[in-house]
C-alpha cells in the first residue's frame, strides 16, 4: 500500500480563518512584536509578557475554527483505504476534527488546545485556563504546584519532542508520496522532511502559494489556492 505522507503548514488552515505567520499578510510581518509573546525565555521572566500572551490565546481564532475542505479532504483520503500520516506544524488540532483518527497526526511543534506547567509538566485543557482568564486571573498559576503554565505547543527557543520529530523522520524516510502543503518550509527540522523524503526515493509535491527552498527538488509545484487545489490532488492520487 501507498504511504502518503502530508506536512501541513499555517496556510492549509487559513480558510479556516486562522491568519498564517510568515506570509504577506502573516502575523509576524504584521507585529514583529508578537513573537515575544511565544519565545520561551522571554515568556518565563517576564509576567507581562505571560499576561499579554494569554489575552492572545483567549483571542486567537484557532480553538473557534472549524476544519476546511483541505482538512477534510484529507480525512476522506484516510478513510478510503489510502496509507496517510500527517506531519503538521500547526497546532489548532483542525485535522484531528476533521476526522483524521489522532494516531495519524503527528503535532511537531504541539497543540494549543492544551495547557503544561513548567514545573510539574501537568497537563491540562486550554479551554479551563482561558475560563480562568476570563475570571480575572492575569497569568493563572498550575493548580497542582503553582508553577508557570504555558500553551502546550512548542515555543521559540524549545526544543521539538525527540519521540514525535523520530516518527516524523521515520515517515518521511518510509513514504513513496510527500506532500507539502501551506508551508514555506523555512522552519527547521520541520522543513527538512521534504528534502529527506525526496532523498529516500519519495515523490515530492509543493502546494503553496509562494516559492519555497525546496521546490527544486519536487516533481510537482501547485500553486492554486489550498482549499480547492487539495481535494483535487488527493482525489487524483486516489485514482477518483
Amino acid at each position: 500500500m501507498t504511504l502518503v505522507a502530508i506536512l501541513s503548514g499555517a496556510g492549509i488552515s487559513t480558510d479556516s480563518g486562522i491568519p498564517d505567520y510568515r506570509g504577506p499578510n502573516g502575523l509576524w510581518r504584521r507585529d514583529p512584536g508578537a513573537e515575544k509573546l511565544v519565545t520561551y525565555d522571554t515568556y518565563m521572566a517576564d509576567p507581562e509578557i505571560r499576561r499579554r500572551s494569554w489575552l492572545m490565546r483567549r483571542d486567537s481564532p484557532a480553538l473557534r475554527a472549524e476544519p476546511n475542505a483541505a482538512h477534510r479532504a484529507i480525512a476522506e483520503l484516510e478513510r478510503s483505504g489510502t496509507a496517510v500520516r500527517v506531519l503538521t506544524q500547526n497546532v489548532d488540532g483542525l485535522h484531528q476534527l476533521a476526522g483524521l483518527p489522532a494516531r495519524k497526526v503527528l503535532e511537531l511543534h504541539g497543540t494549543a488546545r492544551e495547557i503544561i506547567c513548567t514545573g510539574c509538566h501537568v497537563r491540562s485543557s486550554m479551554r479551563e485556563a482561558l475560563d480562568r482568564v476570563e475570571a480575572g486571573e492575569a497569568d493563572p498559576p498550575c493548580r497542582a504546584c503553582g508553577g508557570i503554565l504555558k500553551s502546550a505547543t512548542v515555543m521559540f527557543g524549545e526544543r521539538l519532542d525527540p519521540e514525535v520529530l523520530a516518527q516524523a523522520l521515520s515517515i518521511a524516510k518510509a513514504c513513496e508520496v510527500f506532500l507539502a502543503v501551506g508551508t514555506t518550509l523555512q522552519v527547521q527540522p520541520a522543513a527538512s522532511l521534504a528534502g529527506l523524503a525526496a532523498d529516500h526515493g519519495a515523490r515530492l509535491v509543493v502546494v503553496n502559494a509562494e516559492p519555497t527552498p525546496y521546490d527544486d527538488r519536487a516533481d510537482r509545484i501547485v500553486r492554486e489556492p489550498i482549499g480547492t487545489a487539495l481535494p483535487a490532488l488527493l482525489a487524483e492520487l486516489h485514482g477518483g
